[in-house]
């Protein structure tokens, strides 16, 4: 019997199983992982040493924690595969898949004790958020052990379902319009003579040592932002700028429509 089954063995599934053997929460041998493709199946089993298969539904019977890690567009028909086993064992699940509510998962499963993870990309290198809800089924042990096996990803929040969309329209969405700024920066540097590898190093730099600099001081970001301005210099230059185009509110407002979207395609 595995400890951790994946259904489904694309690349968020992938770094769940890279975070918790990096971690040494788990080990390969108490893993395993079913996916249609032949090819996929192999790299896993070759790379991480996981078992690797195709079959839902024993997967669901074999393992203690069950992580649902399919596309969206699919999800139907595994949740219809799987749900005797479900009914025989009720595991712990633990849904990775977008807009898929922990109502709909009752309803299709028949059972409750589920929990609902919103992962974002980041999670590819370790370095994510995740926000973690748990259905009516769920007690406090499970949360706590869906949060041991997330955390290996990088942070975990634990969040009510129904700013799950809101998660999805910042931290989930989020990463796009961090890259959009990246872009802009380097566009910058390079329309002032910069050399555009020269460009985006200095912009990934800056980045990521300001996000580090904000979560380590712990300082807010409007401080942050007034350390490093001086009257009348260059940052208060292009601060300006900013204000004039309305960059602001126009983040606040990619946020609010994505989160719109991801209301949506959940059907809330």
């Amino acid at each position: 019997m595995w400890k951790l089954g994946f259904i489904g063995g694309g690349r968020m599934a992938e770094a769940i199983i890279k975070g918790l053997l990096a971690s040494g929460k788990i080990s390969a041998e108490e893993m395993a992982v079913s996916t249609p493709s032949f090819s996929r199946r192999e790299y896993l089993e070759h790379t991480y040493g996981v078992r690797a298969f195709f079959d839902n539904p024993n997967l669901v019977r074999e393992s203690a924690v069950v992580v649902l890690a399919v596309k969206p567009q699919v999800a139907p028909q595994v949740l219809e595969e799987i749900r005797e086993a479900m009914l025989e064992k009720v595991p712990l699940l633990i849904s990775i898949v977008a807009g898929l509510s922990l109502a709909r998962l009752e309803k299709h499963l028949g059972v409750s004790r589920l929990v609902r993870v919103m992962p974002n990309t980041p999670a590819l290198v370790l370095s994510g958020v995740s926000a973690l809800g748990g259905g009516q089924g769920a007690g406090e042990e499970d949360l706590a052990l869906a949060e041991k096996i997330f955390s290996a990803l990088g942070e975990v929040l634990q969040v009510p379902e129904n700013l799950f969309d809101a998660v999805t329209g910042l931290s989930g969405s989020g990463p796009a319009y961090v890259f959009a700024f990246i872009e802009a920066l380097v566009d910058g540097g390079v329309k002032e003579g910069l050399p555009r590898e020269v460009a985006e190093k200095l912009a990934v730099g800056t980045v990521l040592g300001a996000a580090r600099l904000m979560k380590e001081t712990g300082d807010n970001p409007y401080a942050l932002k007034a350390m490093v301005t001086s009257p009348g210099g260059t940052t208060m230059a292009g601060l300006k700028a900013l204000a004039d185009r309305a960059f602001h509110g126009a983040v606040m407002e990619a946020v609010s429509a994505a989160t719109r979207r991801a209301r949506e395609l959940s059907g809330a």
